[in-house]
């Protein structure tokens, strides 16, 4: 039996929950964006949900991409929501799919590929305007502030963010966490140190207890960011990505790695800016 993808969609909510309670993936907020971008690919297709996943065919989907440019998406926004809905069909959700009795077949995706530019350090006069308001924050906002641009947490490591994720070593504090993002891929686990004016004033907020951090929290820095001049629905993320971009420039690669739980590749391509080294001029001929 071919399914419809309006019972795909159905199913893949009910075996995601079955898929998190064995591995802890996919999340909440992944599979509602799988769902919102499988909607959206086959609206801007004319794909009716009713009809049968055999209707999701790559020239369709190609003509769904073609759609959310024509409509002024960029091409990454455009092939997000293909990913969302390449989610919908992952490799763990088949033999889920298989029970039900149900034959699937692999999405023929288009070749299309759009990949983020490379990471851009911001100017010296917008790096002291973050500065300047970094140093106005209060309370939630400087908190989570305060763990993406010191420690380059993203925002749901932040709202995930426990107080045994705060320890101590040999009378220093160190933030202790596995990014949720590469839990289940690299898997490393980021113990950076906490300078003392950071854990000082972290202690005079009455630690996490006393602290609300919400998504809403997130929305606001969004804002006031993008009001300093930064683009993008997520401009808290030029927090983290300014982070790693300094500790990569002052400490190197193995330092950024161990901040940002992320591999090398990733860095220097998403947050580091290697093509404009921080360094003073030199003459390699000195060092000999």
């Amino acid at each position: 039996m071919t399914p419809t993808i309006e019972q795909i969609m159905r199913c893949y909510r009910i075996v995601a929950q079955t898929e998190r309670m064995k591995t802890g993936r996919p999340g909440e907020t992944t599979v509602a964006n799988a769902l919102n971008g499988t909607a959206k690919v086959c609206q801007a297709a004319g794909i009716e949900l009713s009809e049968p996943v055999t209707a999701l065919t790559r020239k369709r989907i190609d003509l769904a991409l073609a759609s959310f440019m024509n409509h002024g998406l960029t091409r990454l926004t455009a092939w997000s929501y293909v990913c969302q809905l390449r989610a919908v069909f992952a490799k763990w959700s088949q033999p889920y799919y298989a029970d039900a009795g149900w034959a699937v077949p692999p999405l023929d995706l288009p070749t299309f590929r759009a990949k983020a530019p490379r990471y851009v350090r911001p100017s010296a006069e917008m790096l002291t305007r973050v500065k300047a308001w970094y140093k106005r924050q209060t309370g939630e906002c400087w908190f989570a502030a305060t763990m993406m641009l010191e420690f380059a947490m993203r925002n749901g490591d932040v709202l995930r963010l426990k107080e045994e994720n705060f320890i101590e070593k040999d009378g220093c504090h160190f933030l202790n966490y596995t990014p949720h993002k590469t839990e289940l891929t690299s898997g490393r686990r980021v113990c950076w140190p906490i300078h003392e004016s950071i854990w000082q004033k972290f202690e005079e907020c009455g630690g996490l207890f006393c602290l609300d951090i919400t998504d809403e929290t997130f929305a606001e820095i969004n804002r006031e960011l993008r009001s300093l001049g930064f683009r993008g629905s997520k401009a808290s993320y030029e927090l983290r990505k300014i982070c790693i971009d300094h500790i990569y420039q002052k400490y190197g690669a193995e330092m950024a790695v161990s901040i940002s739980g992320d591999d090398i590749k990733t860095i220097t391509h998403y947050y580091a800016d290697i093509a404009q080294p921080n360094i003073g001029a030199m003459r390699i001929i000195d060092l000999l």
